[in-house]
């Protein structure tokens, strides 16, 4: 498929101001919450993670494209290579400059052909210095990407259900193992069921509202997986991970999850300013001196504050002072705000994996 020729767009915020620019993509008017990602590369991952569903995505790297986009082989588990999910996930690209030429061993197309192919528009030529300083200032607002004028009102994602847009539809069983992890399909990124399958451990995926605990199926523990959206919009799959507290399940949750198992603990969620997406995130472990780069794509955080007292924050972020991570002072439950799997981003804290089911094989005996 050819490249759409260049066409007039606008980004307009609801606070009505405009950004002019060049459309690429898809020529169709959308509607989202605008949100930037600050990271330098990574964008096949980040535009196909399910946790940007519902968005605007504005790329604060200044050239955008010029490795393409990647061919869609698959691994030995049958999970696609260089994608996190089976689609773009994301509602727009904003790019400063976006690079129409491109060069890479493994590219098979270029960024506006994936993107006018899976009818996502994208802008470039836009100030996205100046747009995310806005963003940073004023917080993450709802925008829309316009062509020839076109009406259309603004969409605010966080009202709706995400995690059902996003999460699989029947449970699948991924065997590579005698041990079995249930996981909560929030939204999850392939990246996240390849890192258990690595460590020889099956993968039993299922829906977001899945009655888990209907003695259908044989699991050891409970993986809640990232997705996009509110927390508070997923009352079944909090009443699941509490059931699975109930019953001392040792249970680990990323991103999402980690709002979600908070939620079921006690504690409560709130939405951040202009939320943490990059490759750069640094993060503590509370009360030592270690610290993590981190991957990170969240709007939302959990309230230390009003953590129980048989829980305690486990990771905190260095630049605002957030919560990254509580975890039980006695049980094997825990979770991480940030995304330990990567894809795109650093592998620093792939250990968590490990850790978890070193608790898990503890449980059992």
């Amino acid at each position: 498929m050819s490249q759409n020729e260049p066409k007039a767009a606008k980004l307009i915020l609801e606070d009505n101001s405009s950004f002019e620019g060049i459309g690429f993509g898809a020529f169709s008017s959308v509607s989202g919450e605008v949100v930037f990602n600050t990271g330098m590369v990574g964008y096949p991952e980040s535009l196909t993670d399910p946790s940007y569903r519902g968005q605007i995505l504005v790329l604060t790297y200044p050239l955008i494209g010029n490795y393409g986009v990647p061919g869609k082989e698959k691994d030995c588990f049958g999970l696609l290579k260089n994608f996190e999910s089976s689609r773009i996930q994301i509602t727009g690209l904003i790019v400063a400059d976006y690079s129409y030429e491109f060069n890479h061993w493994q590219a098979t197309e270029s960024l506006g052909e994936w993107l006018q192919e899976e009818n996502i528009p994208g802008i470039t030529a836009i100030d996205c210095r100046a747009l995310t300083k806005k963003l940073r200032e004023k917080g993450v607002m709802l925008g829309k990407i316009v062509f020839d004028s076109q009406e259309l009102g603004f969409d605010d994602p966080n009202k709706k259900n995400l995690v059902a847009e996003v999460s699989c539809r029947k449970p699948v069983l991924y065997e590579n193992g005698k041990r079995t992890i249930a996981l909560l399909d929030c939204g999850a990124k392939d990246s996240i069921i390849r890192s258990f399958l690595q460590r020889n451990v099956s993968v039993l995926r299922v829906p977001w509202d899945y009655n888990l605990f209907n003695g259908k199926h044989d699991f050891e523990a409970v993986f809640v997986s990232n997705g996009p959206g509110d927390p508070k919009t997923v009352q079944t799959a909090i009443d699941t991970v509490r059931k699975s507290l109930e019953y001392s399940m040792p249970t680990f949750g990323i991103c999402l999850g980690n709002q979600i198992l908070g939620l079921a603990a006690g504690a409560d969620t709130f939405k951040l300013k202009y939320g943490h997406r990059s490759q750069n995130q640094p993060c503590q472990i509370v009360g030592t001196k270690q610290c993590y780069i981190t991957s990170q794509n969240h709007g939302f955080a959990v309230d230390e504050k009003n953590i129980p007292r048989d829980w305690q924050p486990w990771f905190r972020n260095l630049n605002d002072g957030t919560n990254e991570g509580i975890k039980h002072k006695s049980k094997p439950f825990m979770s991480v705000q940030f995304h330990p799997e990567a894809n795109p981003g650093p592998v620093d804290t792939g250990f968590l994996f490990d850790w978890f089911l070193k608790k898990v094989k503890e449980a059992k005996k």
